[in-house]
């Protein structure tokens, strides 16, 4: 994330030295940054110089682009995929006009750096956006980059989960007492309790990467509206081809390419499931912090890493602060969700225009899963123990004995025999 930036202030490099043009500067006066830069999410500005290298290799196998064009524009493609050039992306990355902000960002910058390479004008609109437009090559880009971010949140998942997998092995044999409605239930085993944890965490991490994987179909090929007016016929196909020889990764061109630009409800179900794992977490997170509360005051059942002092009056006070962050950042997690859903819900007739804040609203949700992810796991389950001051004392509720009886006598004499006992004070387990 970007720091603020005086509105209208471009951050790229000095004059003699900016590749950007015209409509990228206009784009800067009537956008100032409040958040990310479009420089500031590099992958997206990979993938978007991936998308516009591919177009121009098929532009040149289909005779739309001399070879000296096609070079140029590979050349200061291949430079952007590889990081060259970061300071010549400074539009923000949310913006009106369904992306075209940032489809000429880039269009400008690799048409000047073609143009130097080259010798001859390479020309934005004329040259590097040839065949195509913003509808299409935009939300190729952004799908292309889901893809690449949820990786990030997916191998922290996996990590959180191995975690607590852990956490079973080492504490398989430790009794604990269960409870429900937050009343005294049955007893079970620690081990129990994380191997539960670790299938809640796989489970919903493997929801969240199979909705991202249904972003494989690309719009690119739709140009305006879907008919793909002013791209040679099987132009779409050809690019979805590269780019899948270039990314490694299973992507066609869309079926329907009128669905694919009119519809984005995949995101919709992306941040769904990203907001799942985050309450999953969440909910794990206020488990652990319940069963640490204490330590005389208490459940006292188990006791988490003291990672920094809880207060700044009481002495030896120690807080579930890292659990308190998982929670927090599952609330802004479930904000980012809803803002994919408002943007998903605005589209409007054969366009989404959207778009550009379903990117960053999921960009901020991963962020933030795998943040939640790292830090739980790291900070707080890794050194949890089972050494809570009041375990043992609480296990003597466990209503265990009393459900073998129900069994053996029936529900009502085993209720009777309970309460009695408990009135005489005697032992309830």
């Amino acid at each position: 994330m970007s720091p603020h930036t005086r509105p209208g202030a471009p951050t790229a490099s000095p004059a003699s030295n900016v590749l950007y043009g015209k409509q990228t500067e206009l784009g800067v006066q009537n956008f100032p940054v409040r958040g990310r830069t479009l420089g500031d999410l590099a992958p997206f500005v990979r993938n978007y110089a991936r998308v516009k290298l591919a177009a121009a290799q098929v532009n040149h196998a289909m005779g739309v682009l001399d070879a000296a064009r096609h070079q140029a524009i590979v050349t200061a493609c291949t430079e952007i995929i590889d990081g060259e050039h970061p300071d010549q992306f400074p539009t923000a990355l949310v913006h009106g006009g369904g992306g075209t902000t940032t489809n000429m960002n880039v269009n400008e910058v690799i048409a000047a750096r073609a143009s130097a390479l080259a010798g001859v004008t390479v020309h934005p609109n004329d040259h590097v956006n040839a065949s195509q437009s913003t509808n299409d090559t935009y939300p190729t880009a952004m799908a292309l980059t889901v893809l690449e971010l949820v990786e990030e949140p997916d191998g922290a998942l996996r990590e959180l989960t191995a975690s607590f997998e852990r956490k079973a092995v080492e504490f398989d044999r430790t009794e604990h007492l269960g409870r429900t409605c937050l009343q005294d239930a049955v007893s079970l085993t620690a081990g129990d309790t994380h191997r539960a944890h670790a299938a809640a965490i796989s489970r919903t991490r493997s929801g969240l990467t199979a909705a991202a994987a249904r972003l494989t179909e690309l719009s690119i090929g739709a140009t305006a509206v879907g008919t793909g007016v002013g791209a040679p016929d099987g132009f779409g196909r050809r690019c979805a081809e590269v780019l899948a020889a270039a990314t490694g990764r299973a992507l066609t061109s869309a079926a329907n390419p009128y669905d694919s630009l009119a519809h984005l409800d995949p995101y919709s179900e992306i941040a769904a499931a990203g907001t799942r794992v985050a309450i999953t977490m969440a909910k794990i997170a206020a488990d652990l912090r319940l069963l640490s509360s204490g330590p005389l005051g208490g459940f006292g059942d188990l006791t988490i890493p003291a990672v920094q002092a809880g207060s700044s009056i009481m002495p030896a006070k120690v807080n579930p602060v890292i659990p308190e962050y998982v929670m927090q950042l599952s609330y802004r997690v479930r904000g980012h969700g809803h803002a994919v859903d408002c943007a998903v819900a605005a589209g409007e007739l054969e366009l989404n225009v959207m778009e550009p804040l379903i990117l960053d609203a999921l960009t901020s949700m991963f962020d933030d899963l795998t943040a939640a992810a790292v830090t739980f796991g790291r900070r707080c389950v890794d050194g949890l123990r089972w050494d809570g001051p009041h375990r043992e004392r609480n296990l003597t509720g466990a209503l265990d004995r009393w459900v073998e009886l129900s069994v053996a006598q029936g529900y009502e004499a085993a209720t009777d025999r309970l309460r009695t006992d408990s009135h005489d004070g005697g032992p309830r387990a």
